[in-house]
């Protein structure tokens, strides 16, 4: 709405922004047209100071340039094939109902980034589904450059310089979300454990019909709630919906770790009613891995969300739960 425009607008025209009131804002939803920058201000890859943008966005570009120098090529080493070649299997599969992703320069810029985040960070290396992860990074960003529809954008007629700033815009805003959760991909993935704990003992607190059911039926969280930690829902929504849920997870203090949490509790509990007519283990399992959510827009996050907040301020300092 134009209001909430309005408010945006003179925010950024502000010096010095102030980032607590841009988190404010942004809570409920970025406008698509602010949102590249807003992205950045929130990832903490933009400084607030307005006269440092440019300087910032320059040497880290440059600094990421550095980067592809000096490792790229080492990706044909012994010791790196196997990182290169499991993100060479997992880019194909990537978001296979929208073309744009099957497009061969966005593939490349998709691999490079995950080779270079992967060789940086050897604690964790490359995990199967990072590259979900920088899917939504990707399309925002690159409505800085388009005004046409994304979905069959031709990215190879972007200028080359535009591109290599895409790239490295995606790989360090990937870097700070990954920062924040990098326990669930070291080794045994123990932030993801972690969660899932988390979450059904959650549940259990807020649904207890919802849990017996599961546990009547045998059915484990790790069995359907891995992927929802592990790849952020991303594989559960579309992706005009992650782009909105995440306007929210950048404007909170954890958003991707603790925040996320209280957003599967309340996505699993929107399905309660349906999830309890199912009377056995295959039925229930076929449902809870193909949620219809493909017809979800802003309306049905928003709800998400309202009742993820609500989660979160009843039971964020419950001593059982952290």
């Amino acid at each position: 709405d134009k209001a909430k425009l309005d408010k945006f607008q003179s925010l950024m025209l502000t010096p010095s922004l102030d980032l607590d009131e841009l988190k404010k804002l942004s809570w409920s939803g970025v406008p698509s047209k602010f949102r590249p920058i807003v992205w950045k201000l929130l990832c903490g890859y933009l400084p607030a100071a307005q006269d440092r943008q440019g300087i910032i966005l320059d040497k880290k570009r440059q600094e990421y340039h550095n980067y592809l120098e000096q490792y790229y090529s080492t990706r044909h080493q012994e010791i790196h094939q196997e990182t290169h070649r499991q993100i060479q299997i997992d880019l194909p599969r990537m978001c296979p109902s929208i073309p744009l992703f099957q497009q061969e320069t966005v593939q490349q810029i998709f691999e490079r980034v995950l080779y270079i985040w992967a060789i940086r960070h050897p604690a964790s290396g490359y995990v199967q589904g990072m590259n979900d992860l920088m899917t939504p990074f990707f399309v925002v960003f690159l409505n800085e450059y388009i005004s046409s529809t994304i979905d069959t954008f031709k990215v190879d007629t972007l200028s080359r310089s535009d591109l290599q700033k895409l790239e490295a815009d995606c790989y360090w805003c990937l870097s700070k979300l990954l920062d924040g959760i990098q326990d669930n991909y070291t080794f045994a993935q123990p932030g993801i454990q972690t969660r899932i704990n988390q979450l059904k003992d959650l549940v259990s607190r807020i649904d207890a019909t919802l849990q017996r059911h599961l546990e009547q039926h045998r059915v484990e969280y790790i069995q359907f709630t891995f992927r929802w930690m592990n790849n952020l829902l991303m594989r559960e929504l579309p992706l005009r919906c992650i782009v909105r849920l995440w306007d929210t997870y950048l404007s909170e203090q954890d958003g991707f770790a603790s925040f996320h949490l209280y957003v599967c509790a309340a996505f699993l509990t929107k399905f309660s009613t349906q999830l309890q007519r199912e009377r056995d283990f295959h039925s229930l399992m076929m449902l809870l891995q193909n949620l219809p959510t493909q017809h979800w827009n802003d309306e049905e996050v928003t709800m998400i969300l309202a009742e993820a907040y609500k989660l979160k301020f009843s039971f964020s300092g419950a001593p059982r739960h952290f």
